[in-house]
């Protein structure tokens, strides 16, 4: 359970009393049995399984795992106020604990409940809390080591499934834990009260032997189970087979073999010591499966006798006689008499308890030597008490009887302690006591144990008197000696209409939890060897051992002693439901225990009187704002401002009491009416502590702030100063060494100019790196270098031109070195010649001037057989009156061809074209001279091409006639041709006969 802020407080959950019900039954408005059962009901659907009767805890057990017993939770109860927190185990364990440190004096704390009510895990968990809140080093950690693991040793001996619980403790125990002077654990001590040794050897349907003896054949090592003569598997062994349910899921035997195997080892026992123990388990499984013959007398005829004497370490005669045959003894002779197989059948399963018994208390006697303190100062000591609740069952036996004897003890103690605590704070706070009406069990206790009278007294001397003493006998004798007891009841002494609910072997007792009938005890225990179990036995000795209840009996009014010297505190364990399911509340099962537990009876006992009562100071500082006189100080004592705040809240006199250091409040009503004022005004205080505490917490921030930041102005201004004082330290240095090497930079490298001379280097690169010629043709803008750099910048730009033109070239396409190729041609013949040559550089050629599909088709199919090269359109002028004539040019690979529409008007050989000539002007004319050797050449051809350039530049390479183009005018023999300058460009006969080019 997580619990929230709001519920921190005791007081403070009574603002939820509604939601989640009183944590304290003594504030109930009613102290009936129907308001008990509802607040318990209201706590447990919120899985608030504790609740407060003052300083007991109530218990109920919620069948399933809550989260609230980690080490967190410890943490948060450790070193409260019991009632600062709300109701929890670890509450009550540690306010034993201080108390005892503060008032150096010894406490007990007493788990009581039925079986399955949670008993065992509530002392585990004080165990636990101990374990982490107390004082830690190496010797105390093996003492706590030894008390946690010391649990799982006697739950194994001790505890079996029952149908109730499948780990139901089937012995009382009463565990010391002994604290030094600063509150350290320094050792431990445990009673052990009455074993259910019938269980050995007998078990009811549904129920199984003790949890060591199928620990022992389910996970015991194949060797160990050879030596011992067993076999795996629990169906072969009539000691664990009676109940039939030797399998439960929820037991996991192996595993808890392991568990008990370490803890023994933690706790010191030996090899050999462990050995002999697991011998002794496992001879009383042999002594279980012994079979015995003959009707008229018993003879045992099964070999598991010698397994069985070999692990008690006796004699195998003396064992088969003792189990077959009676001493009896006269005077000094001995005689043997048979068994019958009855007789045979009891012996074995008397010894077989007495073994598991003795072998038990042995091994408590063990772990107490293991957690013994030595140290001899004096020791202060919380004792956990964790023992049977009320049993009423359908038959109820010699077993219930001892158990329900113990509970009224224990009921009659306790409203002993709980009235002397009650009256012992009465009289320290000078408060007047009133006499509380309870009803007083003496009576009871007296009926049972009283010397010669008593239960227990006649139940002795019947066993001890001479001749057949059985069930009945024992009967009436209770019958003479208390007839008339109110108490007593049997089907004899009974009224007519009692007489129906008795057998006639029966007798009832009537308890302070209610009545129980019980059978004639011997008749169920089927062993009638049990009235004498032996705690020891000396051979020799004629003295009749106790008997059973007897030492019972001694036992527990020893322990009665030991409580009484104690302070006493409590947890009452409720069971939920039968069936173990979580969040089922089985009102009739509740109410059953509540009665049986006594609880109602002790709530009586502390609402007697005042059922709320504190000390002056802690009331003061929860109500005093509910009064303007005690807000927001009070200066004076606190007993006074308590008087001024009830007289302001109005309280009439009989509501309350001022004692010494405490206020008495009588009704729970009175504390409900100044809780809820308390609420009501608690908002408004909320609001204005949260106004003030803001307004401080801002104000503090802000001056936080401030200092922080004119602390980090200071710092940083500093940091500021000393990295400018660096920088212009540095600054000096750098301009001293500058105007140096500035002043020797024609000298050679010296220390002086050697940094100067670096940083001109690294300048000049640097300017350099960005303003470095992007073409190759630009041969200006390389930067002019410092003399120590001339040689280098001369390397680098020669070096730099390189990488252009490789990159240039190897960026050259095919079709772009063909064109060139071609420009260079082309450059080589007119560069610097023709007027009009710059012009056409930029211009691209192109293969050719005029398409397939243009070209002529009267001349296509003759010119594509000798490989049309290139073709142009240019106009020709007739020799005579130059008259111009548009018309293609067509090169081949052999000749130039002149087409017409519809012919090939001239063909030119490349072999007899002697010469071409240009103009130097910006004309267009070309003039090709043919040699007049061929009669079919016509003589020189004159013709104007707007793509002089390529057209020529094509010719001579297809041609390879570079040499034969002239840049100049040759006078012809026929004919001539001048060139001039004009106005605009022009062709035209001149009157002279010339044919007249203008430029």
């Amino acid at each position: 359970i997580k619990y929230k802020s709001g519920q921190l407080d005791m007081e403070g959950a009574l603002t939820a009393r509604d939601r989640v019900g009183i944590q304290d039954f003594v504030l109930l408005d009613e102290t009936t049995e129907a308001a008990f059962l509802t607040n318990l009901k209201k706590r447990f659907s919120k899985d608030l399984i504790y609740t407060y009767v003052g300083t007991l805890i109530v218990s109920v057990n919620p069948y399933k795992e809550l989260d609230i017993y980690n080490k967190k939770q410890m943490d948060t109860y450790m070193g409260v106020n019991f009632f600062e927190l709300p109701p929890h185990i670890y509450a009550l364990a540690d306010n034993a604990y201080h108390t005892m440190l503060t008032e150096f004096n010894n406490h007990f704390i007493l788990i009581s409940g039925e079986s399955g009510a949670g008993k065992t895990e509530a002392s585990k968990k004080i165990l636990q809390y101990y374990a982490v809140s107390c004082p830690s080093t190496t010797l105390l950690n093996t003492v706590r080591d030894k008390m946690l693991m010391s649990n799982p040793v006697l739950e194994a001996f001790g505890n079996a499934k029952t149908l109730k619980n499948d780990n139901s403790s089937r012995f009382g125990k009463y565990m010391d834990i002994q604290f030094n002077s600063e509150g350290d654990a320094v050792g431990g001590h445990i009673l052990n009260y009455l074993l259910e040794k019938s269980r050995v050897v007998h078990q009811n349907h549904g129920e199984r032997n003790f949890h060591i003896f199928y620990q022992l054949v389910e996970g015991g090592a194949d060797d160990l189970l050879r030596q011992l003569g067993l076999e795996r598997d629990v169906q072969h062994y009539n000691y664990l087979t009676q109940g039939e349910c030797a399998i439960v899921s929820s037991i996991n035997d192996r595993n808890d073999w392991k568990t008990v195997k370490n803890a023994l080892q933690v706790i010191n026992f030996d090899e050999i010591n462990t050995n002999h123990l697991f011998g002794i388990v496992a001879s009383v499984l042999h002594l279980g499966n012994i079979q015995f013959d003959s009707d008229s007398k018993a003879s045992i005829y099964t070999h598991l006798m010698l397994f069985s004497s070999q692990l008690l370490g006796v004699d195998a005669q003396s064992l088969q006689e003792g189990l077959t045959f009676r001493k009896i003894e006269a005077r000094k002779d001995q005689v043997l008499t048979p068994f019958t197989i009855d007789h045979a059948i009891y012996a074995r399963d008397a010894l077989a308890k007495a073994i598991y018994g003795q072998t038990f208390t042995w091994l408590v006697n063990r772990i107490n030597e293991s957690m013994e303190n030595k140290d001899p100062s004096r020791k202060t000591v919380i004792g956990l008490l964790d023992i049977y609740g009320f049993e009423v069952f359908y038959v109820n036996s010699f077993e219930q009887f001892c158990i329900n004897y113990c509970n009224e003890k224990l009921q009659q103690l306790f409203i002993q302690l709980t009235l002397k605590a009650e009256q012992d704070e009465y009289e320290a706070e000078n408060i007047e006591w009133e006499p509380v009406q309870f009803f007083n069990n003496k009576i009871i206790c007296d009926l049972v144990e009283e010397k010669h009278r008593g239960i227990i007294s006649i139940l002795d001397e019947e066993c001890l008197r001479p001749g057949d003493a059985t069930d009945l006998t024992f009967l009436e004798r209770l019958e003479d000696k208390m007839g008339n007891h109110p108490h007593f009841v049997t089907h004899k002494l009974a009224d007519k209409m009692t007489r129906k609910t008795l057998e006639r072997g029966d007798f009832r007792l009537l308890h302070y939890a209610g009545e129980v009938t019980y059978c004639v005890l011997m008749c169920q225990s089927k062993n009638a060897i049990v009235k004498e179990c032996f705690s020891t036995m000396d051979p020799d000795s004629r003295k009749r051992p106790e008997t059973v209840a007897t030492h019972f009996k001694s036992s527990l009014l020893k322990l009665t002693e030991i409580l009484m010297a104690k302070e006493a505190w409590y947890i009452r364990c409720l069971k939920s439901n039968e069936s173990k399911q979580p969040g089922q509340f089985d009102e009739a099962l509740i109410r059953h225990q509540v009665k049986y537990l006594g609880l109602m009876e002790h709530l009586r006992v502390r609402r007697a009187g005042f059922a709320y009562r504190r000390k002056f100071d802690v009331f003061l500082k929860r109500y005093k704002p509910l009064c303007p006189a005690t807000w927001p100080h009070w200066r004076g004592e606190p007993a006074d401002g308590v008087e001024v705040l009830v007289q302001h809240l109005g309280y009439l006199p009989h509501e309350y009491k001022m004692g010494r250091t405490k206020i008495f409040i009588r009704h729970p009503r009175t504390l409900y009416a100044t809780e809820d004022a308390y609420e009501k005004c608690k908002h408004e205080l909320a609001t204005r502590l949260q106004a003030k505490y803001k307004g401080y917490r801002a104000k503090g921030e802000f001056k936080k702030q401030k200092e922080a930041a004119t602390k980090i102005e200071t710092c940083w201004r500093g940091v500021q100063a000393r990295k400018e004082k660096e920088k212009r330290a540095w600054a000096v240095k750098v301009i001293k060494k500058f105007i140096k090497g500035y002043m020797t930079r024609g000298q050679a490298k010296t220390t002086d100019n050697s940094e100067y001379l670096a940083f001109v280097r690294q300048s000049y690169l640097n300017r350099l790196k960005e303003k470095l010629p992007k073409t190759v043709l630009d041969k200006t803008t390389w930067l002019t270098p410092p003399v120590v750099l001339q040689e280098t910048s001369e390397i680098l730009r020669k070096l730099h031109y390189r990488l252009m033109v490789r990159k240039y070239v190897r960026g050259i396409t095919p079709q772009k070195k063909a064109q060139l190729q071609l420009k260079a041609t082309a450059s080589s013949i007119f560069k610097g010649q023709k007027d009009s040559y710059p012009q056409s550089v930029a211009q691209p050629f192109v293969d050719t001037r005029i398409s397939k599909c243009h070209i002529y088709s009267c001349s296509l199919t003759v010119l594509c057989s000798v490989f049309l090269q290139y073709s142009v359109p240019v106009i020709k002028y007739d020799r005579n009156g130059f008259k111009p004539r548009p018309r293609q040019l067509i090169l081949t690979q052999t000749a130039a061809y002149v087409i017409e529409e519809a012919k090939i008007k001239q063909r030119v050989l490349y072999t007899s074209l002697k010469g071409i000539s240009v103009s130097n002007l910006t004309d267009d004319i070309i003039v090709f001279h043919i040699t007049c050797e061929d009669p079919k050449q016509k003589g020189d051809l004159v013709m104007q091409c707007n793509h002089l350039f390529e057209f020529l530049t094509k010719l001579s390479v297809i041609a390879k006639k570079q040499n034969v183009i002239q840049i100049e005018i040759q006078a012809g023999k026929e004919s001539a041709v001048d060139f001039t300058t004009g106005q605009e460009p022009m062709v035209y006969k001149a009157k002279n006969g010339h044919l007249m080019v203008v430029s």
